[in-house]
This record gives C-alpha cells, structure tokens and sequence, in this order.
C-alpha cells in the first residue's frame, strides 16, 4: 500500500491524497461507510457505488466473528467475495464493541474475555486471535486491537490502558508480520493512538505509534462523548506527531462539521454510523442544512432531497414523499434517506478535496462548517 500527497492548503492543514489499496485507489480525504456486519445498513452494493459514490467500506471483526462466522467467510473467499464488494475494505478490530460490553467483559494482560450479545456464548479476544480473525475477513486494511478507554477517564487508568494497549500492539505486529494473507492480495495494519484526553498521554502514543513505521495510522478514543473543541486539540496534537507522509485515519467521527474541522486539522480517513443512523430516525444531511424529514412543514414540499447532490436517492424523490414513507412506515423510506445521507458525507469530502486543490480549503471549510449544521 502507498500514500501519495498531492496537495496541501496554505491556510490549514488539510492535504489531498491518494492511497492505493489491492482493491484500488481511494482519494483523500475519504469518508467510509460503515458496515458492520457485512452490510451498511439499508444500502445495497450497488447504490454504494452508484448513488453513494464510495470508495472503501468497512466491516467489523467482533460482529462477522459472531456472524457469519470465520468458517463462512473463510469458505466463500473473504467478506469480498461474501458480499460482493469489490472495492477497498477496512476492518475494524472490534475493540470499541468489546469494552462497550462492560457488563459482560473482563480485561486481562492477555486479552479480553466476553460474552456474545446474540447468544451468551464465551469468547476470548486476544491481540494475535483478533490479526488472526482478520486474516480470515481478509480486508484491505486492518486495524489493532486497543483498549478504547470510556470519557471521563481518571488519568491513572488512561495510562495502563495505554501501556497496555502498546504491549498489545507489539503482539499485533508480531502475529501480523509472521502471518500471510489468505486471499492472494496485500493487507495492511493500522496502529491506533489512544491516551484519553490527556496530553501528555496522547504524545507518548503517537510517538510510539509512529515509531513502528505501518503504511497508515490511527487516531482511536476521540469518538465517546468528549467535547468537540477537546477532539480538536488532541486530533491536532497527534497529527502533528504521526508521520506525514501515512494516511491519518480518525475512527468514529462524525457530524459534517466535525470532518471539515479535522480535515482541516490534517485527518484523512473518516468513519462513523451517523449518516446511516440518523438517516433511519428521519435527519437528512444536506448541501443547505439539516431537515427533519417527519416535521409536518415537509408535507407539501415536492421539491427533491438535495438537487445539489449525485444519485438517485437525492434527485428523484421529494421531501413530501419522504415523509409519506417515514409516516406510513414504509421500508423504502430508511432506504432512500441512507442512500442519500451517505451520498452528502461522500460529496462533502470530495468538495473538501477540490478546495484544498485549489489552496481554497480554509474560508470554504468555514462557511460550509455553518451552512451544513443550520437546522431548516
């Protein structure tokens, strides 16, 4: 895998990129679609390559270890050929689903122990088993098992969870690097930088996780309920440290306005479930602002989604019409709304990267930063 730059904005520090994966090219900065199980949700194949525009999506080793099982995916040739995506695709290593299970988890020097939300059933999660389970997934990129510490954090437990979680990185790598992929195609290992909000913790990690020189880097533990002005400050502080010629893969985030302001803070990689999520509750993304779909002032609007927007999803369908569906409880009506908010979050990366061709980034990012959080 190779990263080229090919540009910087003057005002901030955004960079264009391009980073070319087994399954092909993908422009930065870059939005992914999240795809748990195998599936973004509501979305099929086709519209993400149609419709949605994506580049890369991502699959989630906790959920396709519980189902459908490494036996499947290892029969059919890898998720690729399970789901039938053929374009880049990135593992999460399901960390964060782990240690979400608090109740049903406990965390030891040689992994994780957990029980299945499907069927109770126990598990074991360890740095090597979890390279292992990827392997099997076989994705274009995937990512280390860590320990994502909740927010607040006590500093003292930030700092053994990290320490930890650079041992476990060690094992990664090892396993990592005496193993080989199943499928014939290269696979690459992100590190992920973690140390809670604390500064000092946050320098340690990147420079650790720089130290260990992978084709690409991780910003892990920035998506769990800290302020957004504190993201900020520490996303800055580890790009500055991660080296700048390697993608910068921000996990988890976020609102529009959150990418554009970590675009701008030099983050290259994107993810988050919240296009998809919200857009089953009726919240539409758009190139003017936020709509509540279900909100009556829609009604009689026959105008389309988003004419500003590619795709079917956006240009074809009204606000009215919509909302019929989302009022009737009609299947389609999710459907459209997902297509169409992923849709937006591709189209507002790809605007990003014009303007940082151009060295028009910064007063773009600005207003754009208020034009698509205002409430219509």
């Amino acid at each position: 895998m190779t990263f080229d730059l090919i540009a910087r904005d003057p005002a901030t520090k955004a960079r264009a990129g391009l980073l070319h994966t087994a399954h092909g090219a993908i422009e930065t900065p870059i939005f992914m679609p999240v795809g748990t199980a195998g599936t973004v949700k509501a979305v099929s194949q086709q519209v993400l390559r149609t419709d949605v525009q994506a580049q890369i999506i991502l699959g989630n080793t906790y959920h396709l270890y519980l189902r459908p099982g490494l036996e499947v995916l290892q029969a059919a040739g890898g998720l690729h050929k399970f789901n039938g995506w053929d374009g880049p695709i990135l593992t999460d290593s399901g960390g964060y689903q782990v240690f979400s299970l608090s109740n049903t988890r406990k965390i030891k020097e040689d992994g994780v122990t957990f029980r299945s939300h499907v069927d109770g059933s126990k598990h074991l999660f360890t740095p090597e088993g979890v390279m292992d389970i990827q392997r099997v997934i076989g994705a274009d990129i995937i990512m280390a098992f860590d320990e994502c510490t909740p927010w607040p954090c006590d500093y003292d437990y930030a700092r053994r969870s990290l320490d930890m979680t650079h041992r476990w990185l060690q094992r990664c790598i090892a396993r990592f690097d005496t193993t080989e992929g199943l499928y014939g195609f290269e696979q690459n290992l992100f590190p992920i930088v973690q140390g809670s909000t604390f500064k000092d913790l946050r320098v340690q990690s990147a420079e650790f996780v720089a130290a260990q020189g992978r084709a690409g880097n991780a910003i892990g533990g920035l998506s769990v309920g800290e302020p957004a002005e504190m993201m900020y400050e520490m996303t800055e502080l580890v790009c500055d440290i991660l080296p700048a010629d390697k993608p910068r893969y921000l996990m988890g985030v976020g609102t529009p306005a959150n990418i554009l302001e970590n675009i701008a803070l030099g983050v290259d990689m994107f993810d988050c479930v919240m296009p998809t999520r919200n857009a089953r509750n009726g919240m539409l993304f758009t190139t003017q602002g936020i709509v509540n779909i279900t909100n009556k002032k829609w009604a009689t609007d026959f105008t389309p989604i988003d004419p500003s927007l590619p795709g079917v999803a956006s240009t074809f369908y009204s606000r009215a019409y919509l909302r019929h569906l989302f009022q009737s409880k009609e299947l389609l009506g999710p459907q459209i709304a997902s297509a169409h908010n992923l849709a937006f979050y591709l189209w507002l990366v790809r605007e990003a990267r014009t303007q940082i061709q151009a060295g028009t980034f910064g007063p773009w990012k600005d207003r754009m930063v208020q034009q698509v959080m205002t409430r219509l």
